[in-house]
């Protein structure tokens, strides 16, 4: 099953992206815009994925620029940051900004701005290109800085909501940071 989703995963994204995408004119007749600002979070992190993701790019960026060469960032761990990592805080926010309060849904807004934070730095100290920095300038940058405006604006929303919205965004990159680095050490290590 993981060789089939290392494989096809990439694909089902896109194909799931256009998808959402595509449902969001009628998702308009029935949700404020805040909302349907948090559920594009998830179509604009798939389509960042794609560009990311396709031919195993970034995977492949991160180990030779990063880690000089050493596999710190494996398939496996791609794989359970982005479908559990990022659909799942996506799913989650989108349920939690439904069916509990709009505030609850900054997480998925706040991890998309993280993420957009960090290639961006990235591009910045390599001067060059990184898989996943078009995406990050066109659809991440303008829609999470709208939507934290727009959900900002609505009552109820509290200094809680941005707080763990936040710390969502900065812990899930913080563990992929910690595991790659753990991972990196580890494969490194000389042999006893």
């Amino acid at each position: 099953m993981q060789e089939w989703l290392n494989r096809h995963w990439v694909a089902a994204a896109l194909c799931m992206a256009i998808l959402l995408t595509v449902l969001m004119p009628i998702l308009i007749q029935c949700r404020p815009s805040a909302w349907l600002l948090i559920f594009a979070m998830l179509p604009a992190y798939m389509f960042h994925q794609v560009e990311e993701h396709t031919d195993d790019r970034f995977r492949v960026f991160v180990n030779q620029h990063v880690f000089h060469g050493v596999e710190a960032l494996t398939r496996k761990a791609v794989l359970w940051i982005n479908l559990p990592g990022v659909w799942g805080v996506g799913l989650l926010s989108i349920y939690a900004a439904t069916f509990l309060k709009i505030g609850w849904g900054l997480s998925i807004v706040y991890l998309v701005l993280v993420n957009a934070v960090a290639h961006i730095v990235a591009a910045i100290l390599w001067r060059e290109y990184n898989p996943g920095l078009w995406t990050a300038l066109a659809l991440f940058v303008p829609l999470s800085i709208l939507a934290l405006v727009q959900v900002r604006k609505l009552p109820g929303v509290e200094r809680i909501h941005h707080v763990v919205g936040v710390a969502v965004g900065i812990g899930v990159h913080a563990s992929i940071v910690i595991h790659t680095r753990a991972r990196a050490a580890n494969v490194t290590r000389p042999a006893r």
